[in-house]
């Protein structure tokens, strides 16, 4: 099909990264993208200011304007502007919308209510686990999950959400004819075919550390609120709470145990005003006090404790835990503990950690 030229303007227009109140301006006075980048230099200072004028008027290397006539040429690609009725009125509402996203999927999730769940790369099976689950329950009750298509917490929560009519947005940080990291290939594929891959960077654009604090925004701005599943207090999921905060959305943080440095992080977020939640329903009452909690897919905690259960795991609790800890709790042989480990880690009951650490995944679920 022929590339369409308005597309390809508003693209050209999204690279020059112009500020929004002196890009407006140019609008208002130009009319569209392909006339504002037509115009002399002396019109556009005029309107902007001559800094924006400089950046309107410096031409695109060919190599970008080749790599983004190639993408938006496929039938699958497309582009939503802020002249498309479907642009997300959340993030105009802001002040710093991209001019233009990069998309593939289902166009109307843009729409659609969401709901962002974020944590950390390197997350606990419990913290995958339970990120699932949320994101499948918050799903199911109507809420779109976006999220950034990291490892970890990110790919957990897109995964949770797959299979539902919301389905998940995945926002990513560089152009989207690429996949970072690699290893999420497979899961960008099937949300290209079941939800949406949205990106402000122009096909071509590699990972660069700078885009992802920025990227962040988007999450949030996209959102009613954030849930934030497991955090470390360096976690850059801390920064789209944060921008959550200052964008006016609601903040969610699950505890966890204090000894576990995934937990610092929303703990921090509890004590700086972030929702205390343990099941989904809570959050879709926070969102919607009418709601009832049935709509959500019953709790997420783990189960209570068995009387029946083996030893070993009941001696586990929840937390992380070494198998010195566990004999000393048992009072059984280093070796007796080390062969129920591994019987109940082929169970699917537990998982282990780095550093020699063990932790017991949702009763009958193995995280794998």
């Amino acid at each position: 099909m022929p590339l369409d030229p308005r597309s390809l303007a508003w693209a050209t227009l999204a690279h020059k990264v112009l500020p929004q109140r002196e890009l407006v301006a140019l609008l208002r006075a130009f009319g569209d993208p392909a006339t504002i980048l037509q115009a002399p230099r002396a019109q556009i200072a005029r309107v902007a200011g001559a800094v924006v004028a400089d950046e309107v008027v410096a031409p695109l290397t060919q190599d970008r304007l080749d790599a983004t006539s190639r993408w938006l040429d496929d039938p699958l690609h497309d582009l939503v502007a802020w002249d498309d009725a479907d642009y997300p009125r959340a993030l105009l509402e802001l002040g710093y919308a991209p001019p233009a996203l990069f998309y593939i999927g289902r166009r109307e999730l843009l729409g659609r209510p969401a709901l962002a769940i974020v944590g950390s790369r390197h997350a606990t099976p419990q913290g995958l686990d339970t990120a699932r689950a949320f994101a499948a329950a918050l799903a199911a009750a109507g809420l779109t999950i976006v999220s950034g298509l990291a490892l970890g917490i990110d790919a957990a929560a897109h995964e949770g959400a797959l299979g539902t009519p919301a389905s998940t947005i995945a926002v990513v940080a560089t152009g989207l004819d690429r996949v970072y990291p690699a290893r999420n290939r497979d899961l960008a594929m099937r949300i290209a075919q079941r939800g949406a891959l949205v990106s402000e960077y122009l096909p071509g654009t590699p990972p660069r550390k700078e885009h992802f604090p920025q990227r962040n925004r988007l999450i949030s701005g996209l959102a009613v609120g954030v849930l934030v599943v497991e955090a470390t207090l360096s976690s850059g999921s801390l920064i789209t709470a944060r921008l959550a905060g200052e964008q006016g959305r609601d903040v969610f943080a699950i505890p966890g145990s204090i000894h576990s440095p995934f937990a610092k992080g929303c703990h921090k977020l509890i004590r700086e005003g972030a929702k205390l939640v343990e099941t989904a329903a809570d959050i879709l009452d926070e969102l919607d006090p009418q709601r009832a909690k049935t709509k959500a897919a019953g709790p997420v905690a783990p189960d209570a404790p068995q009387a029946d259960m083996r030893p070993v795991l009941a001696a586990m609790g929840y937390d992380p835990v070494s198998v010195d800890a566990l004999v000393a709790r048992t009072r059984a042989a280093p070796q007796a503990i080390t062969a129920e480990l591994v019987t109940l880690e082929l169970a699917g009951e537990i998982a282990p950690l780095p550093g020699g650490l063990w932790q017991r995944l949702h009763r009958g679920r193995s995280s794998r």
